[in-house]
């Protein structure tokens, strides 16, 4: 058939489905602008636009022989368009969900990990100032903090008084606190800078 301008888009239909590339090649003169127009408008996004209408007609191409409009050829392709166009843009909200979920995973891996050096950091720290705390002091501190023994049966395990113990874990505590709080400022100091 010479003459395709002057052909209806449903003749043009059953060129395609034959294979006939220049029916193809009329079909996408006639729609290519105003489908175009129709997509960037939707999409706000020129390239987006070139992209679906190159794979929209690509994918009419390749499915020429299963493609029979009941209505209008017009119809057929504005509505394939509009599903394309849809599934674009649902899939970009997904994406985003997807990139703000990851984001937010991400971050709050960074502060987990973070506190979890920090909590080693401290856990080594506070090794080390209990390994400097006087002999007896420390075996009676490890006591009470290691083990579930109250304090009048650590003060029977080691032969000495209830209120030694006591005194004990008191003086250690104080000990700690104190080389503990000055190391917490120069740790979180050093972090900073």
């Amino acid at each position: 058939m010479a003459s395709y301008y002057l052909s209806s888009d449903l003749e043009l239909a059953e060129l395609i489905a034959n294979d006939d590339d220049q029916a193809f090649a009329e079909i996408y003169r006639r729609y290519k602008g105003v489908l175009f127009l129709h997509a960037h408008r939707m999409l706000g996004d020129q390239e987006e636009a070139k992209d679906i209408l190159q794979e929209l007609f690509t994918t009419l191409w390749l499915n020429r022989k299963e493609i029979k409009p009941h209505t209008s050829f017009s119809s057929y392709l504005y509505k394939a368009l509009r599903n394309r166009i849809f599934d674009l843009i649902s899939h970009k909200k997904v994406e985003q969900k997807y990139i703000s979920s990851l984001a937010a995973f991400i971050e709050q891996g960074e502060c987990i990990t973070d506190q979890q050096v920090r909590e080693k950091e401290l856990t080594v720290l506070i090794e080390q100032e209990v390994s400097l705390l006087p002999p007896k002091m420390r075996e009676v501190f490890e006591m009470s903090r290691n083990t579930d023994l109250s304090y009048k049966e650590i003060a029977q395990e080691l032969h000495i008084s209830d209120k030694t113990v006591k005194k004990q874990v008191s003086n250690a505590l104080h000990i700690l606190r104190q080389k503990l709080d000055l190391a917490f400022v120069l740790m979180y100091i050093s972090k900073d800078l």
